[in-house]
């Protein structure tokens, strides 16, 4: 049963939200505020979590910012802001998703599904009532030079040091790596993180992309992997 932590000073959302998503067969532990979020958070990590920006003791934003110093939980906020800077803020500290309050509940369940789907290990190691089992050869493991990225595991390492991704993140950076060399449009990249059902316009990729490059550079200061051809897309360097 994935475990979800919703975390709102609304109480009339953590209700109603709770119980659609209990409907769905999903644990879901619910914290009034930002401080006792984080607390929850990593005391109990959560398969997904679903943020509320303006909230007391500790906004959204800040708590996303504490969070993503110690996990890669897979994050929605919710946001009764309708200010396009909050939503670009957000995806370059390594939100998900976005939904705007008033939103419908089917709408959230969708968006839940559709992000659980994509961070669901692939491990068979990982997956109850399932017999282990040997990858192919180099099935498991995209390797670019000093870039090596675990699919099943959903591990990224450059230069041999690790670096950690959101569940998006890593998405991306897959479909870059895969065909070095290959220009990937903005729409190649939103196909290959996102399904069908989610939209997501070009400054989401782009902001995704900024986050990939600025990670990167945290572990190695002269990292140029990732090219932007204006106009066109990104591609992952050829070596």
């Amino acid at each position: 049963m994935p475990k979800i932590a919703l975390v709102d000073d609304d109480r009339n959302i953590l209700t109603s939200v709770s119980l659609t998503l209990e409907a769905e067969g999903y644990a879901v532990s619910t914290y009034t505020d930002g401080a006792s979020g984080l607390e929850g958070l990593t005391n109990d990590r959560p398969d997904l979590a679903i943020l509320d920006i303006k909230m007391p003791r500790m906004d959204g934003m800040e708590l996303l910012r504490r969070l993503r110093q110690k996990s890669d939980v897979p994050v929605i906020f919710l946001t009764s802001k309708d200010e396009e800077i909050d939503e670009l803020f957000g995806l370059k500290m390594g939100a998900d998703d976005f939904i705007t309050k008033p939103f419908s509940q089917r709408l959230l369940v969708e968006r839940v599904k559709s992000i659980l789907r994509r961070a669901a290990p692939r491990d068979p190691q990982a997956m109850p009532g399932t017999a282990p089992e040997q990858p192919a050869p180099g099935k498991a493991l995209i390797e670019r030079g000093a870039l090596v990225m675990d699919e099943e595991r959903h591990t990224c390492t450059w230069k041999s040091q690790r670096v950690t991704l959101t569940v998006t993140e890593f998405l991306i950076l897959q479909a870059l790596a895969l065909r070095p060399g290959v220009v990937k449009s903005r729409n190649a990249l939103m196909d290959a993180a996102y399904d069908d059902q989610v939209y997501v316009d070009d400054r989401t990729i782009d902001s995704h992309i900024k986050r990939l490059r600025k990670k990167f550079k945290a572990v190695d200061d002269d990292f140029e992997m990732i090219e932007t051809l204006y106009g066109v897309g990104y591609r992952f360097k050829e070596q």
